[in-house]
């Protein structure tokens, strides 16, 4: 997982305040949601006082409302309250099944309904619904042991946080449970201090860092009566990271991702649950780094998941046995998704970005009588983003949204070519976003451009031009970027416009978004480029966007500025040293200003480890670059953080304003008590305020 790709979206909206309109451009549509049946979709529209269901007859064209919650409810759940579990049946009734001191953590029911599973104190226990008896798998967790739950390095990187640090799995047949255990002792303890109250206090977090020992790892099974543990047969003193593993639909057999520390070497084994044994059924190579495997579908004899070692992101097939590799797909993919599989009719329904970097299409693939002939059909149309798609249950219909950089959200019905209500190439509208005033609002909208590196990489960018914008006259830029790798910044799709935005088009200023080669354009070969070495070739892109700017006869050269969060905070520190002839204004939050400073997965897999690599650490650290930052000729950097912040720690900027102060350089400083990797509430609106302020005072003179 990226831990700054998963901010990227929250940075955009901390950055700016709610947006409001005399006249709205927009108004709220419905989200796909479901499907009843092949004739039927479902619809979600959220509102501040909930969500309202809707269902679509796409043979009729006609749309009613539903009530979810009163239709028969299938499937018992469970959930906590107060820190406890309770099991709540289809007609309603809730039982209470734990009352303990310690909180329980992540129940999960078993596929069968009968037993839930859960951690508490870092141990996993397990619960018999119908007699409430309530069976402890593992004895020794603690604070440095952790069964079932996972180090912060997993749950950053690997895991992603929507895990909630669940580290356990059900087998299919409700009989087994594999679990991660983590043993966290050789992890440096990480402090961050929390200064509420009279005395504070500190937090306390193992966090590896670059080159620090990781936690050592053991897979194991057991079975929710107890027992024994049977653990796989991995060394957990080897140097390496396990991946979420997948079950086998036998119950027995269990896929299990493995890495080597260096992140260039991907295994992917099955495993024997009951005895422990292991076969490598799929193995990879390659020279940079390699990303953990997050789609696949199981099939009778094989699996289908996507992979991107041949520098594009493609399809492949592989029997269980390893005996029969093939790529189903061609051309250059990234970004795909499987949103349908259906084995015996030989259909894969995904989405991606393959007639153009800036758009999501959707496709079907089919795949004949022979793994070699496959072939692909464009479902979506027209040159726009397809989002949220939601295939019907036959794989006849696809309801998704549709937009551009000019074109609002619109909710559209789309059929393959053999089944299906609307013509194969076509769409049809169930509901647009576009308000009836839209068109008379004049609203600056942003607008594509591109610049092409010596490499030959088209890279991609936005601008939006003033209001009543004058080609004689020359306006200040304020530069959007996030510049994280396979983290696009730029595409073609509806946003809709902020209150910053149409502030600072009403003031006069050009807004510029803009990527580089390594944001995910040009797929795993753009990408490479950053291999040990991040921010230099970023940087490269960035001085030759800057250098476009002033070439436009509009553009005041002495008046841009850039500002970016977490990684982009890292980009903006760089872009006013290492491109300090290009930048002279910028605001950076929560950036990473030495890489040693980061966690190991992360860091490791773009970096290598540092005693591989001490001169490219050396070259990418911007606290090293502090000297070429020309606040005496009056540029300004303006710095941003959260003290509590568990991600990108307040030790970077602590130790980038020690580097500034023995320079003798002039910045500027906000710091946020308690704040995360982003600022909230009061916080965020005061962020929002000195943003504005800041940018008057540079690029306004105000």
């Amino acid at each position: 997982m990226n831990p700054f790709k998963s901010l990227l979206a929250l940075a955009i909206g901390l950055c700016a305040t709610v947006t409001v309109y005399t006249q709205s451009p927009v108004k709220s549509i419905p989200l796909p949601y479901s499907w009843s049946n092949k004739d039927n979709a479902v619809l979600a529209r959220t509102t501040m006082r909930g969500r309202t269901f809707y269902e679509y007859n796409i043979k009729k064209g006609t749309t009613s409302k539903i009530d979810l919650s009163a239709k028969p409810v299938t499937d018992p759940y469970v959930q906590l309250k107060g820190g406890d579990v309770y099991f709540f049946m289809p007609d309603g009734k809730e039982t209470r099944l734990t009352s303990t001191p310690l909180e329980e953590k992540n129940p999960v029911l078993s596929p069968d309904f009968q037993k839930v599973a859960y951690t508490r104190g870092n141990d996993l226990f397990c619960m018999d619904v119908d007699t409430g008896k309530e069976t402890r798998l593992t004895f020794d967790g603690s604070d440095l042991i952790l069964n079932g739950w996972a180090s912060w390095v997993y749950y950053e990187e690997i895991f992603g946080r929507a895990g909630q640090y669940r580290a356990f799995w059900w087998s299919p047949d409700s009989r087994r449970i594999a679990f991660y255990r983590f043993d966290d002792s050789g992890i440096p303890m990480f402090p961050i201090y929390d200064a509420q109250g009279k005395h504070g206090k500190i937090n306390e977090t193992r966090y590896p860092k670059a080159g620090d020992k990781n936690p050592e790892v053991k897979l194991g099974f057991v079975s929710c009566d107890g027992g024994d543990v049977i653990w796989a047969d991995f060394n957990p003193l080897d140097d390496q990271y396990f991946g979420t593993p997948y079950w086998n639909s036998n119950g027995v057999d269990i896929m299990v991702q493995w890495m080597d520390r260096d992140q260039s070497n991907f295994v992917l084994y099955n495993v024997n649950s009951f005895d422990g044994t292991k076969k490598p059924i799929y193995k990879e190579y390659q020279q940079t780094w390699i990303d953990w495997l997050e789609d696949i579908r199981f099939g009778k004899n094989g699996f289908y998941f996507v992979r991107d070692f041949e520098m594009w992101e493609h399809i492949y097939y592989q029997s269980y046995d390893g005996e029969v590799f093939e790529r189903l797909t061609d051309g250059m993919n990234w970004g795909i998704r499987i949103n349908y599989f259906d084995e015996p009719s030989g259909t894969i329904i995904f989405s991606a970005r393959r007639e153009s970097s800036l758009r999501n299409d959707i496709y079907r693939l089919e795949i004949g009588s022979s793994l070699s002939h496959t072939s692909i059909t464009r479902i979506s149309s027209g040159e726009f983003n397809y989002s949220m798609p939601v295939v019907a249950p036959d794989g006849s219909s696809v309801i998704a949204i549709q937009s551009s950089l000019g074109v609002p959200n619109r909710l559209v019905l789309m059929s393959d070519k053999r089944k299906g209500v609307v013509k194969p190439g076509e769409y049809r509208i169930i509901e647009d976003s576009k308000s009836d005033k839209f068109d008379s609002l004049g609203l600056s909208l942003p607008q594509l451009m591109f610049v092409t590196t010596p490499e030959g990489f088209r890279l991609p960018g936005t601008i939006i031009y003033p209001t009543d914008f004058d080609q004689s006259k020359k306006y200040p830029v304020i530069v959007n970027i996030y510049g994280g790798p396979n983290s696009t910044n730029v595409m073609d799709t509806w946003r809709r416009p902020t209150s910053s935005q149409i502030l600072w088009a009403n003031e006069g200023v050009i807004q510029v978004s803009l990527d580089n080669r390594a944001s995910g354009h040009f797929g795993k070969e753009g990408m490479n480029y950053i291999h040990r070495n991040l921010g230099t070739y970023e940087m490269k892109d960035y001085i030759m966007w800057a250098e476009y700017l002033k070439s436009l006869p509009y553009v005041n050269g002495d008046k841009i500025g850039i500002t970016g969060f977490s990684y982009g905070g890292t980009m903006t520190v760089m872009a006013l040293t290492e491109g300090a002839g290009h930048f002279r204004y910028g605001i950076a939050g929560a950036g990473v200003y030495d890489w040693l400073l980061y966690d190991t997965h992360y860091t490791e897999r773009y970096m290598d480890h540092p005693d591989d690599n001490p001169e490219g650490y050396s070259n990418s650290a911007v606290v090293n670059k502090v000297n070429k930052y020309k606040s005496e000729e009056g540029s300004l950097l303006y710095l941003t953080h959260g003290t509590g912040d568990d991600n990108v720690h307040f030790q970077n900027t602590l130790q980038l304003l020690d580097a500034l102060q023995k320079e003798k350089k002039h910045f500027e400083l906000m710091l946020y008590p308690g704040a995360m990797h982003g600022y909230r509430g009061y916080q965020g609106m005061h962020s929002n305020e000195e943003t504005i302020r800041f940018w008057r005072k540079t690029l306004l003179g105000d």
